[in-house]
């Protein structure tokens, strides 16, 4: 058996940086849950079983005391054992929520009123807590939400597609969900945050400290106006399997996942095989086919059943909303600017390369590339050897 003080006194005195006073039940149960955030990596399902069953308490006083579990098995228990314990510190444990009230860091447990029981669906791979800088109500107003993803080395086109799609649905009340890293999560928030809707950034290691450090304003943004949300404890460093791990959060927590761009092997596309998991709506943003950042996309629109989107509507109609589409042209909602200017720099007679068209429209050529490609599904452009031109009337 290993010693280890669970008692409410003990649990109370960790807990008593946050300033405020629990019960003891309550006590002991929200220190054994930050105990067990350092014990185990995220998505531990053996762990999730027992806590599950018996509570964190109980579990932990079980493990400690060596008995056995009807819940695993002899090798399940004896494994997980030789994970747990290597890493049991009263003192990290101590320091770790010492580190949270300092930063302003909410301890959330399924207990709360503030839990998002979307989570829940993931069974035993379900996180123990939340760890949260912000409003831990806006976890309660995501029946309407969308994850937006992609490339960390987005391209032009997919910086602007991402802030298009976020800006639009933002400001519309639709809340926008993402990873906080370099790239389209970047540029999804930020425009989320322009637009004055909600944003949620999951990162990977603890809520106390950004990452990556350059996105420590926006972070900080995130958290004044939205919430940002980790499973780890504070002092966590994001580790490659806990970035995998935390995908399945942003994809558990949101009604539907949108990739805007992913090479064929990215990371993103990890989130959209959770949300195919958990049966929630996936949808991908088609770019050139030559291009590599948009080779993982159409992999998941050919493949494995995703939505193409092309607007802010797309995702609406994703989401089982109504959008206005009867009412837009045929590259509609947000994009019908940039696809107007596009359209009006071509030409029913002269085929133009795509960096001549750009040149022509003051545009980016790779977002002019983009938008042709969205023009061309539509037919409203069409493409040939010489490049593209607008189709002639009644040819």
């Amino acid at each position: 058996m290993i010693a280890f003080d669970l008692s409410a006194d003990s649990a109370r005195r960790a807990l008593s940086p946050a300033g405020i006073e629990y019960d003891a039940d309550e006590a002991r149960a929200r220190y054994a849950t930050a105990v067990w955030c350092l014990l185990i990596e995220p998505g531990d399902s053996v762990a999730g079983r027992i806590i599950g069953a018996r509570g964190p308490v109980a579990a932990l006083e079980a493990v400690l005391a060596g008995a056995e579990l009807s819940e695993l098995t002899p090798k399940e228990l004896a494994e997980g054992r030789g994970r747990w314990l290597p890493r049991l510190s009263a003192g990290a444990v101590a320091e770790s929520l010492a580190t949270a009230a300092a930063r302003g860091v909410t301890l959330l447990t399924r207990g709360d009123p503030d839990w998002p029981t979307q989570l829940d669906d993931l069974g035993a791979h379900a996180p123990l807590c939340l760890w949260l800088r912000g409003d831990a109500s806006a976890l309660r107003r995501l029946e309407a939400s969308v994850a937006i993803v992609g490339a960390r080395a987005a391209s032009h086109y997919g910086d602007h597609v991402a802030r298009e799609l976020a800006a639009d649905l933002a400001g519309s009340g639709i809340a926008v969900v993402s990873g906080g890293a370099y790239g389209i999560d970047g540029a999804a928030h930020r425009a989320a945050l322009l637009a004055g809707g909600l944003t949620v950034a999951l990162l990977a290691g603890g809520a106390d400290r950004a990452y990556p450090a350059g996105h420590t304003q926006l972070i900080d943004d995130i958290a004044r106006r939205g919430v940002v949300v980790s499973e780890v404890a504070c002092g966590s460093a994001p580790t490659k399997w806990r970035f995998l791990q935390r995908n399945r959060l942003i994809a558990a927590l949101s009604a539907a996942t949108v990739v805007v761009e992913a090479g064929w092997r990215s990371g993103s596309l990890n989130t959209a095989g959770h949300a195919a998991t958990l049966s929630r709506p996936l949808g991908a943003v088609p770019g050139q086919i030559t291009s590599a950042t948009s080779a993982g996309t159409h992999r998941l629109i050919r493949e494995y059943g995703a939505q193409c989107i092309t607007s802010a509507d797309d995702v609406r109609e994703l989401l089982g909303m109504g959008g206005a589409m009867d009412a837009a042209p045929a590259v509609g909602g947000t994009y019908t600017g940039d696809a107007t200017r596009v359209k009006d720099a071509m030409s029913t007679r002269v085929w133009r390369d795509p960096r001549a068209i750009a040149q022509r429209a003051g545009m980016a050529a790779d977002v002019v590339e983009g938008i042709l490609g969205l023009l061309a599904l539509d037919g409203a452009v069409e493409s040939g050897i010489e490049g593209w031109r607008l189709p002639r009337v009644g040819a």
